[in-house]
């Protein structure tokens, strides 16, 4: 390995920020990443210096992707880094795992993932080899995009000469500077907000660089960005002669539907090469038919061959037999003529008497001994004839089975050529077919020796042997999305110009390391520098406040033509305050009208609406905004924005509409619902703002989700045009072309995030010029009598119902339970358990499953762990199950697996909700609320409060969260939290401990967010 200090900088700073990024990754637990999970391991083979050690698992659900040798393990539970392993899946159902870490003899459960730091590594690899020379990587025009080096600065004169057409384009002033500017310079920088034309104009670019003689590689970070411009390159070049035998090509796996159907087998490799060879594919495809033909008539002949050889063993064996029966036959006949005779002496004898009684005595003696040993021979050489016979017959059996395996085997030979003429065909039919694949493989490189425009996805063309000979110009598109190492490599590709197009207030590159927990501060602020930046901070264009910096490199694009005005001033108040964009389209919808949308920008705030769950994890999911924008959705088809069920229209939801989250939480439970009430294609409509990157939709749905846990959550935590938050938050609110809603609960947002961050300043845009429409103007707000008539239609429709309505509702709904109720309850009171009792025992009586999940009574003090444990034996003693989870904090209520109640309805504690319920039917809501409880162990929030604690540097012998001493009961509370603690519970603080406290008085219901 050469040593990064022999490299050109900064080649060294690149490998230990890369070196950094793979540490975050394998310390990182990968919550959201897919895992394969292996139990019952075991030890096979033990390591050494030059093997891995092996295990061999069970599975019940592997996946054949896994089946690979890049992957990641970690014994389940752990939080030690992950280690690199291999995995191979046998046909019993066994997983054999190798790996040099050591996992112990007996490991038990294990989890396995995908090695995303091979990417990393490839990277690395690269990045050394710079040393080279040649190497990969041109140093003098990577250095280009730190802002070292002298590339000149100009425009190209007469630019219609070398792009058709180009003097007619509707191109505005800024859209023409960037063509001419980049293609008359070693390097242009074209800063492209959202729908402001960047991909045109890069297209452009391309053409104009293959007009020029250039051979051009084009790059994106991912697969649709790569599609989506290569598609407009080719519609500007598809009028060339040479255009379907290879002048463009696309490496790599085509992602965008509309190129691989209209240019896919011109842009592809082998589909041209294919075209192109239609006569040696033929004879190939000729060949190989005729060697497989030919494999069977050997096979036949080898068929043939074994069933003569085994038949002539058999026979052979059979003979041998017959001569050994022959043989131990022979001898039992002498020796029963030599029995007969001793037998014949030794009755001569007689009784010994006389005066030789004695010798006779003796001689007699001998001949019995005699007598007994040819018997035992006898009997011996009886038992050998049997068990050869026995062996003779079963021999026999198997030679007539060979037999008729021969005549089978030599009637398939009949008419077929002989076994040397097969042998001699197979010959020939290979070397044929060898010399024709070698015609294909150089037809391949003369195809690809063609490609002028060459368009490929980053990781690829980093990781991959040359895909062109040379390569005057790269261009990298969504180059906000790129880290430093890889545009410093993709930029060194180039031999004369490099061309970087993006948006630094979109989407930045996703990493790891900077805000990893596994490295240091300093190794922390390291990876911020040579990861994270972006090339055009990297390059002095963008200074670190984020004020963009006034010089000749870079050339802004400032009018977009997708978003209605209204929705470019949001998009303009949160990301380009100080280079706000114009709008160059009309403000006509070019949708049906809908009351529902009736300006472009809607606002629907749930305010009023919350529902608040609380826990660490618990802000990725609200499902009041879930219920909001299946109203939404609802209320789009019919007014006919968007299609009903098993609609036959040629525009499908997907095409109308996007639903954008933060999290990935939110994203899974929408698509689960959405699917469940309105079908299988409604299911695509929701994901996170990354998998919107590079799209546009005439309705858009930016669903905050911040409201119902205890924090808005990570995404929310920047401040600043640079930072994540508002990149994050411009991306989402610029997909949208006519109409963009914002489902937000807008008082909790203001009353967590500071005044001037991007999020306030977006709705401070929309409470100005937004329709303003309030969650239960959506969303029904119900008593208990409006339950009795409604339909099962209306019946499935999320409701809210007020405090004072929900006791009557639940039992309402508690009557109809056929077949489960299932209550969440963290702490028991005698009055409530009583007072539900009434309605829970008539329907255990008619055999419905009644299921009490609370704490256990470890987890209070005292007399409250004397009260907790009193009603749970009630609850038993009536027919109820209870099932304790440890610190739970669940107030919901599940009816026959498809109604969940959900809010502040503490049924078995308290005398009612203090505030709104919902109700909803979705059995995935109900299967989630199962999860969450399964998932929540007592390990994990402990850990949290350890680490919370250590975090106050609270004494070594303060109290534990819970537990009382004295008149108080201590509590978690977060910072943010304080002042609805005191004004809820009226919550202390105790200056030595360190800890909130409160009466141990207190119901427990209302503290149970902080226990």
């Amino acid at each position: 390995m050469t040593s990064p200090s022999t490299l050109p900088e900064p080649a060294d700073q690149f490998l230990t920020a890369l070196a950094h990024e793979v540490r975050a990754q394998l310390a990182d637990d990968a919550n959201s990443k897919e895992k394969v999970a292996l139990k019952d391991g075991e030890r096979v083979r033990v390591g050494d210096s030059d093997h891995p050690h092996e295990y061999l698992f069970s599975c019940t659900r592997w996946k054949d992707s896994f089946d690979s040798d890049r992957l990641l393990v970690r014994l389940s539970r752990s939080r030690r880094p992950w280690q690199h392993a291999a995995a191979t899946a046998h046909p019993d159902g066994k997983i054999l795992v190798t790996t040099e870490a050591d996992l112990g003899d007996r490991p038990g459960n294990v989890q396995l993932r995908d090695d995303e730091t091979r990417s990393l590594t490839a990277l690395a690899d690269r990045v050394r080899d710079c040393e080279q020379r040649p190497g990969p990587v041109n140093v003098a025009t990577a250095a280009w995009i730190l802002g070292d080096g002298d590339p000149s600065v100009g425009v190209l004169a007469s630019p219609h000469r070398y792009i058709s057409g180009y003097q007619d384009m509707k191109l505005n002033e800024h859209q023409r500077r960037a063509v001419e500017q980049a293609l008359g310079s070693d390097i242009t920088f074209i800063w492209g907000p959202p729908g402001t034309g960047k991909t045109a104009v890069v297209s452009l670019i391309a053409e104009g660089s293959y007009r020029l003689g250039e051979r051009i590689l084009f790059l994106a970070p991912t697969r649709v960005a790569v599609d989506q411009a290569l598609e407009r390159v080719c519609e500007q070049l598809e009028g060339e002669d040479d255009f379907d035998t290879g002048l463009v090509q696309r490496a790599g796996d085509i992602e965008v539907t509309s190129l691989r159907e209209r240019f896919g087998s011109m842009i592809d490799l082998e589909m041209i090469a294919g075209r192109l060879g239609v006569d040696l594919s033929a004879r190939a495809e000729e060949l190989e038919e005729t060697l497989k033909a030919a494999a069977a008539q050997r096979l036949a002949y080898e068929r043939l061959t074994q069933a003569e050889a085994e038949l002539g063993s058999g026979c052979s064996l059979a003979g041998d037999l017959t001569n050994e029966i022959s043989r131990h036959r022979a001898r039992t006949t002498r020796a029963q003529r030599e029995l007969d005779q001793v037998a014949a002496s030794a009755k001569a004898i007689g009784t010994p008497s006389g005066p030789f009684a004695k010798r006779k005595a003796e001689r007699l003696t001998r001949l019995l001994e005699e007598r007994d040993r040819l018997r035992n021979n006898l009997k011996e050489d009886q038992s050998r004839i049997d068990d050869a016979v026995a062996r003779l017959e079963d021999i026999n059996a198997t030679i007539t089975e060979r037999v008729r395996e021969r005549d089978s085997a030599l009637e398939a030979t009949r008419g077929l050529p002989s076994a040397e003429a097969v042998e001699a065909l197979i010959s020939q039919a290979e070397a044929e077919l060898a010399e024709v694949r070698k015609e294909l493989d150089g037809l391949l490189e003369a195809v690809r020796s063609r490609c002028r425009v060459m368009g490929t996805t980053l990781s690829k063309a980093l990781q991959s042997r040359r895909l062109m000979d040379e390569v005057d110009t790269v261009i990298i598109d969504e180059a906000g999305m790129v880290d430093l190492p890889s545009a410093w490599c993709a930029a060194g590709l180039a031999d004369k110009r490099v061309i970087v197009a993006g948006d630094f207030r979109q989407l930045p590159a996703i990493t790891q390391a900077s805000g990893s927990r596994a490295l240091q501060p300093e190794e922390q602020e390291h990876s911020r520098y040579w990861m994270d930046r972006d090339v055009f901070h990297a390059a002095g264009l963008v200074a670190p406040s984020g004020r963009v910096n006034d010089d000749p490199r870079l050339v802004g694009l400032n009018t977009q033509y997708r978003m209605r005005p209204d929705i470019c001033a949001v998009v303009n108040q949160v990301a380009y305050r100080d280079a706000p964009l114009a709008t160059g389209r009309s403000d006509q919808s070019r949708l049906p009208h809908s009351p529902l949308v009736d300006r472009p920008v809607v606002l629907v705030d749930t305010s009023d609406s919350r529902v608040h769950v609380g826990g660490a994890g618990r802000h990725k999911s609200n499902p009041v905004h879930e219920a909001v924008i299946h109203e939404l959705v609802r209320g789009l088809q019919y007014d006919g924005i968007l299609p009903g069920r098993k609609h036959d229209g040629p525009v499908s939801a997907d095409q109308r509409m996007a639903v954008i989250s933060p999290y990935r939480d939110q994203v899974k439970h929408l698509r689960s619902s959405l699917k469940y009430r309105f079908g299988q294609e409604y299911e695509g409509l929701a994901d996170t703002v990354h998998r919107f990157q590079g799209s546009q939709r005439p309705v858009v749905i930016v669903d905050t989700v911040a409201g119902a846990g205890d924090t808005p959550g990570f995404f929310y935590s920047g401040t600043g045009m640079s930072s994540s938050t508002a990149r994050l938050l411009n991306v989402a609110l610029s997909r949208a072309q006519d109409h963009l809603v914002v489902v937000a609960d807008v008082e909790y947002l203001r009353e967590h995030l500071r005044p001037g961050s991007e999020t306030v300043i977006m709705l401070d845009t929309l409470e100005e010029s937004a329709q303003r429409i309030p969650a239960q103007e959506l969303v029904p707000v119900r008593s208990a009598g409006d339950l009795v008539g409604l339909s099962e239609e209306e019946l499935r429709r999320p409701a809210f119902f007020p405090a004072d309505e929900v006791t009557r509702a639940l039992e309402w709904d508690l009557a109809r339970a056929n077949e489960s109720i299932e209550i969440y309850c963290a702490f028991l009171n005698k009055g409530p358990v009583e007072r539900w009792l009434k309605h829970l025992a008539p329907r255990i009586a008619q055999g419905v499953r009644v299921t009490v999940f609370t704490r256990p009574i470890g987890d209070n003090q005292d007399k409250n762990a004397e009260r907790h444990e009193a009603q749970i034996r009630r609850l038993q003693e009536q027919g109820c199950e209870v099932r304790p989870r440890e610190r739970m904090h669940e107030k919901v209520v599940v009816l026959d697996g498809t109604v969940l109640w959900h809010g502040s309805l503490n049924l078995l504690s308290s005398n009612g909700p203090t505030d709104l319920m919902m109700r909803l039917t979705d059995p995935d809501a109900c299967d989630r609320v199962r999860h969450i409880v399964e998932r929540a162990r007592r390990d994990q929030p402990l850990q949290h409060v350890r680490q919370a604690q250590s975090e106050q540097v609270a004494p070594a012998d303060a109290p534990g969260i819970g537990e009382v001493v004295g008149d108080r009961l201590y509590l978690k509370v977060p910072f943010g939290e304080k002042d609805v603690a005191k004004r809820e519970v009226s919550a202390r603080w105790d200056r030595e401990a360190r800890l909130w406290w409160v009466s141990p008085d207190t119901p427990r219901e209302k503290l149970t967010r902080w226990l």
